[in-house]
């Protein structure tokens, strides 16, 4: 697919993979998304630095191995499970992130999870973690889908994350415009 290709079918109407629950008082975010690529290869995408950078929100110096610890962004990633290819789960800041692969027939079933204190910004986060995750199907066809491109329909995206989680939307909104205001 060329970039261009890539653009017009981000221009399609949105689509949400992510559910919520609350787990003892915390938001837990989790998007499933089916690959049709073997766990082997989504396992390098969400495991190598190089690949990571590629589609995710940022691309961390890690190894990785359980227990691993350094400071990215201002805060403390700990690496605190990782069962090559099937699961890699860290803390960054308090907040709980996880990759869980599983096959599916020729591909992989995807498993993100997201856990988390504030539920005023559960639409947000969801928002922002669909952009990011569909970047990662492009990049494992050997495509790029540019960030900025992938959050064309974030404002769409962030709307129906908050009709389908029964949270205000507002925080969502005041986000998007003040990152407006400061471009």
């Amino acid at each position: 697919m060329t970039n261009e290709n890539l653009e017009s079918a981000a221009a399609e109407e949105p689509t949400i993979h992510g559910t919520m629950e609350m787990i003892a008082g915390r938001v837990a975010l989790h998007f499933e998304l089916s690959l049709a690529h073997p766990v082997e290869r989504v396992w390098l995408a969400a495991s190598v630095p190089g690949e990571l950078e590629r589609w995710f929100p940022a691309a961390v110096e890690w190894t990785p191995i359980a227990g691993e610890t350094f400071e990215a962004g201002g805060a403390t990633l700990e690496v605190t499970e990782v069962d090559a290819p099937h699961r890699l789960a860290w803390s960054y800041a308090g907040q709980l992130q996880s990759f869980t692969l599983a096959g599916e027939g020729d591909g992989c079933l995807l498993t993100f999870t997201h856990v988390f204190d504030d539920l005023p910004l559960a639409a947000q986060t969801a928002a922002g973690w669909e952009t990011y995750l569909s970047r990662l199907d492009p990049h494992l066809r050997g495509e790029y889908l540019a960030e900025e491109t992938a959050h064309e329909q974030w404002a769409e995206i962030h709307e129906l994350y908050a009709e389908k989680f029964g949270v205000d939307p507002e925080p969502g909104r005041k986000f998007a415009e003040a990152l407006r205001s400061s471009q």
